[in-house]
């Protein structure tokens, strides 16, 4: 079966403080929508990643990147059947603005401009990033990460826009949101949700899908999963874990962690538990992609044969 070849490992490496890390392959793996805190600089081995951001279906292939930035709804899909293989760098919202006060003249928040960039060298660095932390180089993997956020931050980097509560819509949302998170493992229904905070129940699911890019209990499930992460990261069972976030039990954590994390949570603890040891037969691009972006650290960057990715036109997102 193709899903039985689909394989993932998220981890950390203790030397990149603030950065999680991924190899993956998938076929069939559809991520629902969900944010994360931190950035995400993917970058494409193999295939067409699909991920609906802010309105539409971007495509992402091979020597490309999906970008994207922290509280930032997205979903994620194989836009061709063989699925796609990828490699990425999680680095956390401090860690890329040290590095853009330190290289960049971006003034306020950094961030990404476009969700996708076709640049097979910056993508070379992320896969290098992986590597090195595979290789237990903290040199390279510090002196790598750092060339890559910089690169991607002078083509395609900017302030980030400041979200400011300014409607009155805005302002309910932002309470909603408020209560669920205090009342995580109990949340009330819409209804009694929305008399709480004086308003009606479609008022409420309106004013939140319009601030936050998702319905009130989708924000709930994704609020629970980073939760849930981290009590898996300070060792709580998952188990435990699923009860103190409110899910129904470990199954249903299960569940909305591997469709939001890409892997199951007892995966995700044991691979975080143990940072130093790189686990057999680990994800790497083809040897036809690393053939054609061979680059080293200050090698200028080379060309492409896959096709050009981005926003195809007459999508939506789902």
């Amino acid at each position: 079966m193709a899903g039985s070849r689909e394989r993932a490992r998220h981890w950390r490496y203790e030397e990149l403080p603030g950065v999680d890390l991924l190899r993956a392959r998938y076929i069939r793996k559809s991520f629902v929508r969900h944010t994360h805190e931190n950035f995400v600089i993917a970058a494409i081995a193999d295939g067409v990643e699909v991920f609906a951001h802010r309105g539409s279906d971007q495509y992402a292939g091979a020597g490309a990147l999906a970008l994207v930035n922290p509280d930032t709804p997205h979903t994620g899909r194989a836009g061709v059947p063989e699925g796609w293989q990828y490699g990425a760098v999680y680095p956390s919202p401090e860690v890329v603005a040290e590095i853009a006060a330190e290289t960049t003249t971006i003034r306020g928040t950094p961030g990404f401009v476009a969700p996708v960039l076709d640049d097979p060298y910056a993508a070379s660095l992320v896969h290098q990033v992986l590597r090195a932390t595979d290789e237990g180089n903290a040199l390279a993997a510090d002196t790598l990460l750092r060339v890559a956020v910089t690169r991607l931050l002078r083509l395609n980097g900017g302030p980030l826009p400041q979200r400011e509560v300014r409607t009155a819509g805005a302002r309910i949302a932002a309470r909603a949101r408020g209560v669920l998170q205090e009342r995580m493992a109990r949340p009330p229904s819409l209804e009694r949700l929305a008399a709480e905070l004086g308003t009606s129940p479609f008022a409420l699911l309106r004013a939140f899908r319009d601030t936050y890019g998702m319905p009130p209990h989708t924000w709930l499930t994704d609020a629970r999963v980073r939760q849930a992460r981290r009590l898996l990261d300070t060792g709580v069972t998952p188990a435990e874990a699923a009860v103190a976030v409110g899910f129904a039990d470990q199954p249903h954590l299960n569940r909305h962690f591997t469709r939001i994390v890409g892997v199951p949570p007892g995966a995700y603890q044991r691979e975080r538990k143990n940072v130093q040891d790189p686990a057999a037969g680990l994800l790497v691009p083809s040897e036809a992609w690393q053939r054609q972006h061979s680059q080293t650290y200050g090698t200028a960057r080379g060309s492409r044969t896959p096709p050009s990715y981005g926003t195809r036109s007459g999508s939506a997102s789902p």
